[in-house]
Protein backbone atom coordinates (compact mmCIF):
# COMPACT_ATOMS: atom_id res chain seq x y z
CA UNK A 1 0.00 0.00 0.00
CA UNK A 2 2.77 2.38 0.95
CA UNK A 3 4.42 1.43 -2.44
CA UNK A 4 0.60 2.16 -4.27
CA UNK A 5 0.32 5.65 -2.30
CA UNK A 6 4.30 6.78 -3.82
CA UNK A 7 3.07 5.79 -7.19
CA UNK A 8 0.15 8.47 -6.77
CA UNK A 9 2.12 10.64 -5.24
CA UNK A 10 4.51 10.55 -8.03
CA UNK A 11 2.09 10.99 -10.74
CA UNK A 12 0.34 13.78 -9.01
CA UNK A 13 3.77 15.41 -8.73
CA UNK A 14 4.92 14.81 -12.33
CA UNK A 15 1.27 16.64 -13.64
CA UNK A 16 2.26 19.52 -11.24
CA UNK A 17 5.34 19.79 -12.78
CA UNK A 18 4.25 19.28 -16.23
CA UNK A 19 1.99 22.44 -16.07
CA UNK A 20 5.72 24.58 -15.75
CA UNK A 21 7.75 24.84 -18.31
CA UNK A 22 11.10 22.69 -17.95
CA UNK A 23 14.15 23.03 -20.40
CA UNK A 24 16.84 20.23 -21.66
CA UNK A 25 19.65 20.74 -23.86
CA UNK A 26 23.02 19.33 -24.76
CA UNK A 27 26.20 21.72 -23.72
CA UNK A 28 29.54 21.29 -24.40
CA UNK A 29 33.19 23.05 -22.68
CA UNK A 30 36.65 22.83 -24.32
CA UNK A 31 38.88 21.53 -22.08
CA UNK A 32 42.38 21.30 -23.86
CA UNK A 33 41.98 20.09 -27.19
CA UNK A 34 38.57 18.17 -25.85
CA UNK A 35 34.61 19.08 -26.29
CA UNK A 36 32.84 17.67 -23.15
CA UNK A 37 29.16 16.99 -23.08
CA UNK A 38 26.50 17.54 -20.95
CA UNK A 39 22.65 17.07 -20.48
CA UNK A 40 21.51 19.88 -18.65
CA UNK A 41 17.72 19.61 -17.33
CA UNK A 42 16.36 22.91 -15.39
CA UNK A 43 13.37 22.13 -13.77
CA UNK A 44 10.03 23.61 -14.42
CA UNK A 45 10.40 27.13 -13.28
CA UNK A 46 13.88 27.45 -12.37
CA UNK A 47 16.87 29.34 -13.51
CA UNK A 48 20.62 27.54 -12.75
CA UNK A 49 20.75 31.08 -9.86
CA UNK A 50 18.52 28.05 -8.43
CA UNK A 51 20.98 25.52 -7.96
CA UNK A 52 22.29 22.91 -10.21
CA UNK A 53 23.24 19.20 -9.23
CA UNK A 54 26.26 18.15 -10.91
CA UNK A 55 25.82 14.57 -11.88
CA UNK A 56 29.03 11.81 -12.36
CA UNK A 57 28.42 8.56 -13.83
CA UNK A 58 30.49 5.66 -13.24
CA UNK A 59 32.66 3.13 -14.42
CA UNK A 60 33.34 3.70 -18.48
CA UNK A 61 29.47 4.46 -18.04
CA UNK A 62 28.32 7.55 -19.65
CA UNK A 63 25.47 10.43 -18.95
CA UNK A 64 22.26 8.62 -20.36
CA UNK A 65 22.56 5.29 -18.47
CA UNK A 66 19.74 4.22 -16.85
CA UNK A 67 20.48 5.64 -13.56
CA UNK A 68 21.75 9.12 -14.19
CA UNK A 69 18.62 9.73 -16.81
CA UNK A 70 16.26 8.12 -14.25
CA UNK A 71 17.45 10.74 -11.68
CA UNK A 72 17.53 13.34 -13.56
CA UNK A 73 13.83 13.04 -14.30
CA UNK A 74 13.07 12.32 -10.98
CA UNK A 75 14.77 15.10 -9.85
CA UNK A 76 13.20 17.23 -12.27
CA UNK A 77 10.10 16.43 -11.02
CA UNK A 78 10.99 17.70 -7.29
CA UNK A 79 12.17 20.81 -8.67
CA UNK A 80 16.19 19.89 -9.09
CA UNK A 81 17.74 21.33 -11.85
CA UNK A 82 20.83 18.68 -13.26
CA UNK A 83 23.51 18.72 -15.30
CA UNK A 84 24.73 15.29 -16.18
CA UNK A 85 27.65 15.34 -17.84
CA UNK A 86 30.20 12.92 -19.62
CA UNK A 87 33.16 12.21 -18.39
CA UNK A 88 35.53 12.01 -22.00
CA UNK A 89 37.68 9.32 -20.89
CA UNK A 90 40.00 11.28 -23.63
CA UNK A 91 37.54 10.69 -26.39
CA UNK A 92 36.06 14.37 -27.99
CA UNK A 93 32.49 15.02 -27.80
CA UNK A 94 32.54 11.68 -26.16
CA UNK A 95 28.82 9.80 -25.89
CA UNK A 96 27.34 5.80 -25.11
CA UNK A 97 29.67 3.33 -22.93
CA UNK A 98 33.27 3.54 -23.64
CA UNK A 99 34.74 1.09 -26.33
CA UNK A 100 37.30 -1.75 -24.90
CA UNK A 101 38.36 -1.99 -28.58
CA UNK A 102 39.51 2.17 -28.05
CA UNK A 103 42.95 2.50 -26.49
CA UNK A 104 42.61 3.81 -22.93
CA UNK A 105 44.79 6.90 -22.28
CA UNK A 106 43.05 8.20 -20.09
CA UNK A 107 43.23 8.34 -16.21
CA UNK A 108 40.82 7.53 -12.74
CA UNK A 109 42.21 11.54 -11.25
CA UNK A 110 41.02 13.25 -15.18
CA UNK A 111 37.58 12.92 -13.59
CA UNK A 112 38.50 15.93 -10.91
CA UNK A 113 40.30 18.28 -13.89
CA UNK A 114 36.96 17.95 -15.60
CA UNK A 115 34.62 18.52 -12.70
CA UNK A 116 36.50 21.26 -11.98
CA UNK A 117 36.09 22.70 -15.58
CA UNK A 118 32.46 22.03 -14.95
CA UNK A 119 32.07 23.57 -11.89
CA UNK A 120 33.83 27.12 -13.66
CA UNK A 121 31.24 26.61 -16.35
CA UNK A 122 27.84 26.36 -14.50
CA UNK A 123 29.61 29.48 -12.15
CA UNK A 124 29.68 31.03 -15.46
CA UNK A 125 25.99 30.18 -16.19
CA UNK A 126 25.23 31.97 -12.68
CA UNK A 127 24.68 28.48 -11.19
CA UNK A 128 24.19 29.18 -7.27
CA UNK A 129 24.49 26.92 -5.30
CA UNK A 130 26.55 24.31 -7.10
CA UNK A 131 26.02 20.82 -5.86
CA UNK A 132 27.52 17.70 -7.14
CA UNK A 133 26.43 13.99 -7.77
CA UNK A 134 28.66 10.54 -8.20
CA UNK A 135 27.69 7.60 -8.79
CA UNK A 136 29.74 4.25 -8.06
CA UNK A 137 33.18 5.61 -9.02
CA UNK A 138 31.86 8.45 -10.45
CA UNK A 139 31.24 8.68 -6.53
CA UNK A 140 34.44 8.36 -5.50
CA UNK A 141 35.86 10.64 -8.11
CA UNK A 142 32.76 13.14 -6.30
CA UNK A 143 34.73 12.83 -3.20
CA UNK A 144 38.66 13.00 -4.72
CA UNK A 145 37.50 16.57 -6.48
CA UNK A 146 36.51 17.41 -3.01
CA UNK A 147 39.66 16.62 -1.53
CA UNK A 148 42.10 18.02 -4.34
CA UNK A 149 39.91 20.74 -6.10
CA UNK A 150 37.20 21.82 -4.19
CA UNK A 151 35.80 25.20 -4.97
CA UNK A 152 33.75 27.38 -2.43
CA UNK A 153 30.47 27.62 -4.89
CA UNK A 154 29.97 23.71 -4.38
CA UNK A 155 27.92 23.67 -1.16
CA UNK A 156 27.61 19.92 -1.24
CA UNK A 157 27.43 16.68 -2.23
CA UNK A 158 25.36 13.28 -2.89
CA UNK A 159 27.47 9.57 -3.56
CA UNK A 160 24.99 6.60 -4.67
CA UNK A 161 27.17 3.61 -4.31
CA UNK A 162 29.99 4.87 -4.67
CA UNK A 163 32.74 2.93 -4.25
CA UNK A 164 34.92 1.24 -1.93
CA UNK A 165 38.44 -0.21 -1.85
CA UNK A 166 40.34 -3.22 -0.51
CA UNK A 167 43.64 -3.80 -1.87
CA UNK A 168 43.55 -8.06 -1.91
CA UNK A 169 39.85 -8.20 -2.63
CA UNK A 170 41.00 -6.43 -6.08
CA UNK A 171 44.06 -8.62 -6.16
CA UNK A 172 41.57 -11.69 -6.17
CA UNK A 173 38.95 -10.20 -8.19
CA UNK A 174 41.27 -9.12 -11.17
CA UNK A 175 42.99 -12.71 -11.35
CA UNK A 176 39.65 -14.20 -11.01
CA UNK A 177 37.99 -12.16 -13.78
CA UNK A 178 41.15 -12.20 -16.18
CA UNK A 179 43.39 -15.21 -15.27
CA UNK A 180 46.59 -13.03 -14.98
CA UNK A 181 47.89 -12.40 -11.17
CA UNK A 182 47.70 -8.41 -10.60
CA UNK A 183 50.85 -7.63 -9.06
CA UNK A 184 52.44 -9.36 -12.03
CA UNK A 185 50.76 -7.23 -14.16
CA UNK A 186 51.66 -4.01 -12.28
CA UNK A 187 55.02 -4.78 -12.40
CA UNK A 188 54.89 -5.24 -16.06
CA UNK A 189 53.07 -1.63 -16.13
CA UNK A 190 55.75 -0.13 -13.97
CA UNK A 191 58.67 -1.74 -16.16
CA UNK A 192 57.22 0.03 -19.22
CA UNK A 193 57.07 3.32 -17.69
CA UNK A 194 60.72 3.20 -15.92
CA UNK A 195 61.77 2.43 -19.67
CA UNK A 196 59.75 5.77 -21.00
CA UNK A 197 56.91 3.52 -22.69
CA UNK A 198 54.34 4.87 -19.95
CA UNK A 199 52.60 6.38 -22.66
CA UNK A 200 52.35 3.92 -24.96
CA UNK A 201 48.91 1.85 -25.50
CA UNK A 202 49.78 -1.92 -24.94
CA UNK A 203 47.88 -5.02 -24.45
CA UNK A 204 46.64 -6.18 -21.38
CA UNK A 205 45.11 -9.55 -20.26
CA UNK A 206 42.45 -7.36 -18.69
CA UNK A 207 42.48 -2.70 -18.36
CA UNK A 208 39.05 -2.31 -15.84
CA UNK A 209 36.30 -4.09 -17.36
CA UNK A 210 38.08 -4.54 -20.51
CA UNK A 211 38.92 -8.39 -21.68
CA UNK A 212 42.69 -7.73 -23.85
CA UNK A 213 41.91 -4.21 -23.89
CA UNK A 214 45.45 -1.80 -24.56
CA UNK A 215 45.86 0.95 -22.36
CA UNK A 216 49.02 2.67 -21.92
CA UNK A 217 51.23 1.76 -18.43
CA UNK A 218 49.92 5.58 -17.00
CA UNK A 219 46.54 3.94 -17.62
CA UNK A 220 46.63 0.58 -16.06
CA UNK A 221 48.61 1.95 -12.78
CA UNK A 222 45.72 4.92 -12.02
CA UNK A 223 43.41 2.10 -12.46
CA UNK A 224 44.74 -0.76 -10.74
CA UNK A 225 47.66 0.27 -8.56
CA UNK A 226 46.68 -0.16 -4.89
CA UNK A 227 45.95 3.14 -2.78
CA UNK A 228 43.78 4.50 -0.29
CA UNK A 229 42.00 7.28 -2.33
CA UNK A 230 39.92 4.23 -3.86
CA UNK A 231 38.33 3.62 -0.96
CA UNK A 232 35.84 6.50 -0.76
CA UNK A 233 34.95 6.18 2.93
CA UNK A 234 38.68 7.55 3.61
CA UNK A 235 38.07 9.94 1.95
CA UNK A 236 34.99 11.48 3.77
CA UNK A 237 37.28 11.68 7.05
CA UNK A 238 37.12 15.89 6.93
CA UNK A 239 34.78 16.48 4.04
CA UNK A 240 34.74 20.19 3.32
CA UNK A 241 31.01 20.31 2.95
CA UNK A 242 28.34 18.07 3.61
CA UNK A 243 27.96 14.50 1.98
CA UNK A 244 24.99 12.77 1.81
CA UNK A 245 25.66 9.04 0.88
CA UNK A 246 23.06 6.95 -0.31
CA UNK A 247 23.56 2.68 -0.17
CA UNK A 248 21.78 0.12 -1.56
CA UNK A 249 20.46 -2.60 0.80
CA UNK A 250 20.73 -5.17 -1.98
CA UNK A 251 24.14 -3.57 -3.55
CA UNK A 252 26.37 -6.58 -4.60
CA UNK A 253 28.65 -4.00 -6.02
CA UNK A 254 29.97 -2.29 -3.18
CA UNK A 255 28.21 -4.53 -0.57
CA UNK A 256 30.24 -2.38 2.49
CA UNK A 257 29.50 0.57 1.51
CA UNK A 258 27.08 1.10 4.18
CA UNK A 259 28.95 -0.69 6.40
CA UNK A 260 32.45 1.82 5.76
CA UNK A 261 30.53 5.06 5.85
CA UNK A 262 28.82 4.53 9.61
CA UNK A 263 31.36 5.03 11.65
CA UNK A 264 31.74 8.40 10.08
CA UNK A 265 28.01 9.66 10.16
CA UNK A 266 27.93 12.13 12.60
CA UNK A 267 23.96 13.76 10.90
CA UNK A 268 25.71 16.63 9.63
CA UNK A 269 28.84 16.53 7.82
CA UNK A 270 28.26 12.95 6.89
CA UNK A 271 25.05 11.75 6.11
CA UNK A 272 24.05 8.09 5.31
CA UNK A 273 20.40 6.95 3.93
CA UNK A 274 20.29 3.39 3.35
CA UNK A 275 17.57 2.31 0.46
CA UNK A 276 15.78 -1.18 0.97
CA UNK A 277 15.09 -3.42 -2.28
CA UNK A 278 17.67 -1.17 -3.98
CA UNK A 279 20.54 -2.60 -6.06
CA UNK A 280 23.79 -1.09 -7.09
CA UNK A 281 21.64 0.46 -10.06
CA UNK A 282 18.54 1.93 -7.72
CA UNK A 283 15.94 0.57 -10.38
CA UNK A 284 11.98 1.90 -10.19
CA UNK A 285 10.72 3.18 -6.88
CA UNK A 286 14.40 2.85 -5.78
CA UNK A 287 14.85 5.85 -7.70
CA UNK A 288 12.07 7.68 -6.75
CA UNK A 289 13.55 7.07 -3.36
CA UNK A 290 16.84 8.22 -3.92
CA UNK A 291 15.29 11.30 -5.17
CA UNK A 292 12.89 11.80 -2.63
CA UNK A 293 16.81 11.85 -0.37
CA UNK A 294 18.37 13.95 -2.63
CA UNK A 295 15.77 16.80 -2.89
CA UNK A 296 15.44 16.77 0.62
CA UNK A 297 19.22 16.90 1.65
CA UNK A 298 19.74 19.42 -1.28
CA UNK A 299 16.40 21.67 0.29
CA UNK A 300 17.90 22.21 3.92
Amino acid sequence: MQRIMKALGTLALALLVMSAPAQAKEVTLKLANLALTGNLELAGGKTPKDGVLLMVHGTLAHNRMEVIATLQEQLKQRGVSTLAINLSLGIDRRKGMFDCNQPMRHLHDDAVEEIAAWVDWLKKQGAGPIWLFGHSRGGNQVALYLSKRHDPAVKKAVLLAPTTFDAKKAADKYEKRFGMRLDVALKAAETLLKGGRGDEPVRWKGVIYCKDGRATAKTFLSYHAPRAAFDTPTLLKKPPVPVLVIAGAEDDVVPDVAEKVKPLADGKRVRLKIIEDADHFFRDFAAEDAADAIAAFLEE
